[in-house]
């Protein structure tokens, strides 16, 4: 979910954030010296076997004491893992030589980058692998298992990578798999471009808009600060944005609340579905008489409500012309959301916590939504999601795909490649990154009157300054601080 332009929270209404910043990879990258370890694969050379006991590597073992920095894998010192080599001659000698994670929280939320290096120096991908509940999983999933799969590969083999490593875990998908998959199937594509010398959307089909219409969120305390803060993104050239606004309690998503709200009620900061029921017709009935009925408006009830509520919130909410009301139903009801949608008088948009491309295929195809807004990393990255927005465009479903502050700028970078090449694109989530954001991360796109447009650099046109990574460290439990909080005011725990 984004926020306002001024604002840069987690996605939730009062989920802290740190502003002491973010974190390193955690791998060292010191290099084994290849004359000192003879026979397994370093950047070329191999080391034997028979001297490395210890530590699992691609068949040998390594042992920690013999590492610099002690912590194995680390991918410079990974032998070529036989079976998972192309059974086919590549074209060229260039081979992947490094995969590592770096951890970083400029913005206050942990994003997570994947980094692939390979055997022609400079020669390197960057690709989002954010999950930022839990970072420390995907960090693990990527240099532990996956990495190690993947050394020696030629990196234009993008398509076969994605499916070895999708399907290399047995039980497939989930979101620390997918991201960790999505980090490196997204810096893939980004030495796939730098290699041509070209953005990543010339290699998907070049573009076909010239690019992304944008939305943000306004919300407030009250009705009409909310109100306020829509007017004031209108004036900067928002076309569109959602409005969320505060009640008692814990408020309602995406706008902080009144502490103490239910003094009587067990959990006196609670959030009461039937307040929010009540108020959110308030809300627009206001907006649409101070802002007039030009502007698109959206609403998000962030996965909370039963079928038989979301549709009665949706008929409420019919006089106000919402461009869509987004996300009525918690992923475990998606089997509902085709009776919502047929109820609604508004499009519906759903599918930011499906964590697999066959979860999200089955929604399209259920007529379940009628805008998609999957987490790009969590179903894979960009090779799963360009097939999704084609299967999009063939039923008539547009894309809107989740861009909170949790994805990080490469993630944005994917999104508004799939953007500006797909016809079925609807509309694109945005978060405004603060400075920070863009000292870490060169390149960070930034949104002009109203739309984003992608970089025309090579690759996705975006880096990452590991020195200023560094000086952000990531912060354990964050959102699970706020996620205990979020309950009824019975004491019931309610879907975050």
């Amino acid at each position: 979910m984004s926020k306002s332009e001024t604002e840069t929270e987690t996605e939730t209404e009062t989920e802290p954030e740190s502003e002491s910043g973010t974190g390193t990879g955690t791998q060292s990258t010191d290099r084994v010296d290849p004359a000192a370890t003879p026979g397994a694969h370093v950047a070329g050379t191999r080391v034997a076997e028979a001297q490395v006991p210890g530590v699992q590597v691609a068949g040998a073992y390594v042992a920690d004491a013999q590492v610099p920095g002690g912590h194995v894998p680390d991918t410079a010192t990974l032998a070529v893992m036989a079976e998972t080599q192309a059974p086919w001659a590549a074209r060229d000698a260039l081979r992947i030589t490094s995969v590592r994670a770096i951890v970083t929280a400029p913005g206050g939320v942990p994003l997570v980058v994947v980094r692939v290096d390979t055997s022609e120096p400079g020669l390197y991908g960057l690709g989002c692998a954010t999950f930022t509940q839990r970072f420390h999983a995907v960090v693990s999933a990527v240099e532990e298992h996956l990495a190690p799969m993947v050394i020696g590969r030629h990196p234009a083999d993008i398509e076969d990578i994605f499916r070895l490593l999708h399907y290399s875990s047995y039980w497939r998908g989930g979101p620390v798999h997918n991201n960790a998959l999505s980090g490196i199937d997204q810096a893939l594509w980004d030495i796939a471009g730098k290699r041509l010398g070209v953005p990543v959307y010339e290699l998907l089909g070049g573009r076909v808009r010239g690019g992304a219409a944008v939305y943000t969120g306004a919300r407030g305390g009250s009705i009409e600060e909310s109100i306020e803060r829509v007017a004031a993104l209108a004036e900067q050239g928002y076309r569109y944005v959602r409005l969320q606004s505060g009640g008692p309690g814990l408020g309602t998503y995406g706008a902080d609340g009144t502490p103490g709200g239910y003094p009587s009620a067990p959990y006196p900061d609670g959030w009461d579905v039937g307040h929010y029921l009540r108020t959110a017709p308030r809300l627009f009935e206001r907006a649409r008489e101070v802002l007039g009925d030009e502007l698109g408006l959206l609403h998000d009830a962030h996965n909370r409500l039963t079928p038989k509520e979301a549709v009665g919130l949706a008929r409420s909410l019919e006089p106000y012309g919402l461009f869509f009301l987004e996300d009525p139903l918690a992923p475990e009801h998606f089997d509902r959301l085709p009776e919502v949608r047929a109820a609604a008088p508004m499009p519906i948009a759903s599918g930011e916590l499906l964590t697999s491309m066959t979860d999200a295929t089955r929604l399209i195809t259920s007529g379940g939504v009628d805008y998609l807004r999957v987490h790009v990393s969590a179903v894979g990255g960009l090779t799963p999601a360009r097939k999704l927005a084609t299967l999009c465009e063939l039923t008539g479903v547009r894309t809107a795909w989740h861009g909170p502050p949790d994805v990080s700028p490469i993630g944005a970078a994917v999104n508004v490649t799939l953007d500006v090449t797909s016809p079925a694109f609807g509309i694109q989530e945005q978060h405004v990154y603060p400075e920070r954001v863009h000292e870490v991360f060169p390149g960070t796109l930034r949104t002009v009157d109203g739309y984003l447009t992608p970089s025309d650099r090579p690759g996705w046109g975006i880096d990452l300054d590991e020195a200023a990574a560094a000086k952000y460290p990531p912060r354990t439990h964050l959102h699970e601080r706020w996620a205990a909080r979020v309950r009824r005011p019975d004491g019931g725990l309610e879907a975050p």
